[in-house]
């Protein structure tokens, strides 16, 4: 397997553990509050990391990565991970869903001009398609409720904390190994929210198993597994491309609830799911290769007699 296949393996295993964290934090959120299921899952995740960073041999991060580190661990595992329950409690799922979308668009404008990426037109067109996708989404599944104007502030903050995440997180693993990132961002989102240690401890105690078992699922597989996926894959590729690749969790969000909890989607939202998954395929796609125009002859027989013999 060539190392953008495998790339793209670890970008979809991402897509799909994020994806079923939809359903995880919708049955643990009315359990827990944002703060104290943000730190629980973030625990869970610092303890799996914490043994697998021991286990691979890596070492502690070079200087040059931990500006990245810490940048990405406050805003995206930390900051993102807070704001993001939070507003899921004052916005319906379809409002939060085309909200949150603007994430994937901030990346591609960060990584082209911060990081110098460029912006390629298949990318551009690609997420073009998805974002139309994402609100056909978000509308179908909206029910036509008012949306709480501080739940939309909120899901807007964000998505801005996890695009700001990734622009901090791509240079990192240009000196460090997609472990150590992920690890030591954890390490840097766990601290940051252990004032809501308090919280987590009180609400464990009359939280049922299931809700409880969410969390830790959660910490497992698309904070522990999914993130280090996602550096895995972020190394390799730009992180507009990246970015746009999660366009896909919405329709596979909609699949899983369909499948898991029951409930049967709209006509439109599995349209709206078809575009997602169609505009990432246009952005990750490459261009066709041209042909090499023919040599003039003065030139290619220069250049024949030029050759060894």
């Amino acid at each position: 397997m060539s190392d953008n296949s495998r790339a793209a393996a670890a970008a979809a295993v991402t897509v799909v553990l994020w994806a079923s964290a939809f359903v995880a934090i919708r049955s643990a959120g009315g359990h827990f509050s944002p703060g104290a299921l943000a730190l629980g899952r973030l625990l869970v995740a610092s303890l799996a990391l914490g043994v697998m960073w021991l286990v691979s041999g890596d070492g502690w991060p070079p200087r040059a990565a931990w500006p990245g580190i810490l940048g990405s661990g406050v805003l995206w595992f930390g900051l993102y991970m807070i704001t993001l329950n939070w507003g899921e409690r004052e916005v319906d799922a379809g409002t939060a869903a085309m909200v949150v979308t603007i994430g994937p668009v901030l990346i591609a404008l960060l990584g082209g001009w911060l990081l110098r990426e460029g912006f390629p037109r298949r990318l551009g067109a690609g997420m073009a398609v998805s974002l139309a996708g994402a609100i056909v989404v978000g509308v179908s599944e909206s029910g036509g409720g008012r949306s709480s104007v501080l739940g939309v502030l909120l899901c807007a903050v964000a998505a801005v904390c996890y695009a700001a995440g990734v622009v901090f997180q791509k240079p990192a693993l240009g000196h460090a190994s997609a472990v150590q990132v992920t690890t030591f961002g954890c390490f840097a989102g766990t601290a940051a929210c252990l004032p809501f240690a308090g919280q987590l401890v009180s609400q464990l105690g009359s939280a049922p198993v299931g809700a409880t078992l969410n969390v830790v699922y959660l910490g497992l597989f698309p904070t522990m597994l999914g993130f280090t996926t996602w550096a895995y894959a972020l190394a390799r590729t730009s992180s507009g491309k990246m970015g746009a690749t999660t366009y896909a969790v919405p329709g596979l969000v909609v699949l899983m609830s369909w499948l898991i909890l029951g409930q049967v989607p709209r006509w439109l939202t599995i349209a709206g799911g078809a575009l997602c998954l169609a505009g990432v395929a246009v952005s990750r796609s490459r261009p066709g290769r041209k042909a090499a125009p023919a040599a003039p002859a003065a030139v290619a027989g220069v250049a024949a007699e030029s050759q060894p013999r």
